[in-house]
């Protein structure tokens, strides 16, 4: 698996493992279908919703092994 990291977007998140949407909307992520998620950073999307970027990364990560 590739380590995910805060300039990819969440289409791109999901397209590596679907599985990691649990991990997004324990974050409060849950736009999925919204193409803006196909544009959106995770650096971007953690911004939006008041997310620490490196702690999410930490738990996708972490979940993606």
């Amino acid at each position: 698996m590739k380590k995910i990291t805060k300039d990819w977007t969440i289409g791109e998140v999901l397209a590596e493992n679907d599985d990691l949407a649990d991990i997004l909307l324990g974050f409060g992520m849950h736009c999925f279908s919204c193409p803006i998620s196909q544009m959106e950073t995770l650096e971007e999307a953690a911004a939006v919703h008041d997310v620490d970027v490196d702690f999410l990364l930490s738990k996708l990560n972490e979940f993606n092994q």
